[in-house]
């Protein structure tokens, strides 16, 4: 028996002797997961939280060795409130920036692990730091903070933006079957069967608009489309873009998709682009009209070649976007993003149940008290079960599995955050639906 067993041995007869030892337990613990015992490391964890729920090492470590069994939604739930009270574990916001990364969430696996090395240099991680780019140099690595440096010439991009790998792929997007289909003939294919489309002369790249209520899932999509292809994966918001100075705005978009260009292929993803792509025809002043001409000029790749750059872009407010956008070559496809139907939420409720305990889950049932729902509101279904799971084992020290009485229950206390947006769009469906821009809605809404 090795040293390592010997101290387990010995652990567990000092904890039969004293069971209500939380140290003791915690002790064991973190030797079990050191030896790669990660069940067993588990339960004993679980047995210190019934004892001490409000000890945040204990929690701590079961997100540890969580992570240790692949359990990431479950490790991720726990990192996440973690990272969020006072005196969280700077070890543990490191491993919850790790997971950060895993999943593409580049930014806040940044800002947590400077957060992690502020409180306490000696949980530095060298290897997560260097893939992060932490404290490295603009002129000598690749990556800095999470930004992937330009690699092109002296004259390329003054500016860049965090370059994602997703790991989520359409298997993790529930339902949207038909969309998948049409971002799968657009983008996936070209790229997967690259040279059946040269031998049409298809180029390889374009541009879908989505719109739709928020919280439909339309960012997560984007993302896994991503992912479907091995691409890189770059997220532009409002605040990428726009700046104060006289031009700069235009340059940092001519930077976005240079950096698209320079690490192809690249899903080039723009969310609340109504922001960027007003209509020009309500604008009185010169710099949106500036911007709007720049990236259309972008779009058509006037200068550059767009080959391999795959452009997606999501709005709540399609009404707003400027016509010019949906001209072939740019926006060419426009696809209406709808709540979840009755198997999609199904399948998005058996997702946000993954990795969670569950007990004889009737997902169609919870699918039927749910009509309207985004994606979103189903994820808010889920967290406020598990929330209230966590307060009665708090109680009772004893977990107990999530059950459909459960999700009907939470579901029951919230109301679909679609409505208001079907409000308003029936009315450009009715009235101001040129070009049968918003059939899909009229169709959805059954006018």
């Amino acid at each position: 028996m090795s040293a390592a067993e010997e101290t387990v041995k010995a652990l567990r007869e000092a904890l039969s002797f004293s069971p209500d030892n939380v140290p003791l337990r915690i002790h064991l613990a973190k030797t079990l997961a050191g030896l790669g015992r990660a069940e067993d490391a588990e339960r004993e964890y679980r047995a210190a939280l019934a004892a001490a729920p409000d000890r945040l090492d204990v929690l701590a470590g079961l997100a540890e060795v969580f992570a240790q069994q692949a359990k990431t939604s479950q490790a991720l739930v726990i990192l996440e409130d973690l990272s969020r009270r006072e005196g969280c574990p700077p070890t543990a916001r490191v491993a919850y920036a790790r997971l950060l990364l895993r999943g593409g969430d580049v930014p806040n696996s940044v800002a947590q692990y400077k957060l992690a090395i502020e409180e306490d240099d000696a949980a530095a991680d060298e290897e997560l730091a260097a893939q992060l780019g932490i404290g490295a140099s603009e002129t000598e690595s690749e990556v800095v903070d999470g930004r992937v440096r330009w690699g092109g010439d002296a004259e390329g991009p003054s500016m860049s933006t965090p370059l994602e790998r997703p790991q989520v792929r359409f298997q993790d997007v529930g339902g949207m079957d038909e969309l998948k289909e049409e971002i799968g003939l657009k983008i996936i294919y070209p790229i997967k069967h690259a040279e059946m489309y040269r031998a049409y002369g298809k180029p390889i790249g374009g541009g879908i608009l989505m719109y739709g209520p928020p919280g439909c899932g339309k960012t997560f999509l984007a993302r896994a489309t991503a992912g479907e292809i091995d691409a890189s994966f770059i997220s532009i918001g409002i605040n990428d873009v726009l700046d104060m100075w006289i031009g700069n705005s235009e340059r940092n978009l001519h930077d976005i998709f240079e950096q698209a260009r320079a690490n192809t292929p690249c899903v080039l993803f723009f969310d609340e682009v109504d922001a960027l792509g007003g209509r020009r025809s309500d604008m009185h002043g010169g710099a949106g009209r500036n911007i709007i001409n720049q990236f259309l000029s972008e779009m058509d790749g006037v200068k550059s070649s767009n080959e391999g750059v795959l452009i997606l872009a999501a709005t709540n407010a399609p009404w707003h976007v400027d016509s010019a956008f949906r001209r072939p070559g740019r926006f060419d496809r426009v696809l209406f993003v709808p709540p979840p139907d009755g198997s999609g939420r199904a399948a998005v409720l058996q997702l946000q149940c993954r990795n969670k305990p569950t007990k004889s889950i009737d997902y169609e049932q919870v699918a039927r008290k749910t009509d309207g729902f985004s994606g979103a509101d189903l994820k808010a279904v889920v967290e406020l079960a598990v929330e209230a799971k966590l307060r009665e084992a708090m109680k009772t020290g004893i977990p107990k599995p999530l059950e459909t009485n459960d999700l009907l229950a939470a579901a029951k206390s919230l109301k679909a955050t679609t409505r208001e947006w079907f409000s308003t769009a029936r009315n450009y469906a009715i009235y101001s639906n040129e070009g049968g821009l918003y059939d899909d809605v009229k169709k959805y809404l059954k006018l």
